[in-house]
């Protein structure tokens, strides 16, 4: 019951709840069909996992914990994500993430999505954000060249095998992310570890297998001599890694 009270608070335009936990080696995903979140307490317990919809635009966090290996992902989406926390622990290896996607056959790579977080007080070894762009998705591979005919005995000779196609080229990669962080002034620089990497470019397709020459063939009168090889096709470039973002600290 409490469960339904906290899906039907979080619906609204202006989604209000009191307190949202999620439970150890769990995932948990916010409504996408509202754009701003107000929470008195967040709690990501340990290697547990809050998916931030494209559409949630902003959230707002009085008290927020994440446990050991806890994670907070955002997904991509064109609109920058604005997080404020009042008072933030964060346990080792916790992490935020803004990630673009990778790139496929159908989708080029999405870049990470822009992030601005303020934390007004902040309790942790390390302070981890990762908003690199998505890798880029492998060329095509090229198509295997034909096989030559054989020779008959009364007619003809071998013929040549077909050549490879080349493969394609790998696709670009994405731009990671523009990350602005306001933090308090106590907390240490060399705490903030953020990444915001272009993603890597696609792998080369490899080419395409030559085809054979038909084979040679010994006849009554004469023997009839085997077909060249085609030659294979070259391998496609590897492609473009995306553009790198950007990080802006501001201090409190």
């Amino acid at each position: 019951m409490r469960n339904l009270f906290l899906l039907a608070a979080l619906c609204s335009p202006v989604a209000m709840a009191q307190v949202v936990t999620v439970e150890p080696h769990s995932l948990m995903r916010l409504p996408g069909n509202t754009s701003v979140v107000q929470l008195d307490r967040l709690e990501v317990a340990d290697y547990g996992t809050l998916l931030i919809p494209a559409g949630l635009a902003e959230m707002k966090v009085g008290e927020l914990v994440l446990g050991h290996e806890a994670r907070i992902a955002i997904v991509p989406g064109e609109q920058t994500f604005n997080l404020v926390i009042k008072r933030g622990q964060l346990a080792a290896g916790s992490q935020i993430t803004a990630r673009g996607a990778p790139g496929t056959y159908e989708k080029p790579a999405l870049p990470g999505r822009n992030l601005s977080l303020r934390v007004e007080a902040l309790t942790a070894a390390e302070l981890s954000i990762d908003a690199r762009g998505g890798s880029g998705a492998p060329g095509f591979v090229g198509l295997d060249g034909g096989n030559g005919e054989d020779p008959g005995c009364t007619w003809g000779s071998a013929g040549k095998g077909f050549d490879g196609d080349n493969g394609g080229n790998g696709r670009d990669g994405a731009a990671g992310a523009l990350v602005r962080l306001a933090l308090p002034q106590s907390f240490p620089g060399e705490r903030v570890k953020v990444q915001v990497n272009g993603g890597a470019g696609g792998v080369p397709g490899a080419g395409g297998k030559a085809g054979k020459g038909g084979a040679s063939k010994g006849c009554l009168v004469y023997r009839a001599d085997g077909g060249k090889s085609g030659k294979p096709g070259q391998a496609g470039q590897v492609g473009a890694s995306g553009s790198n973002g950007s990080l802006t600290v501001q201090r409190l």
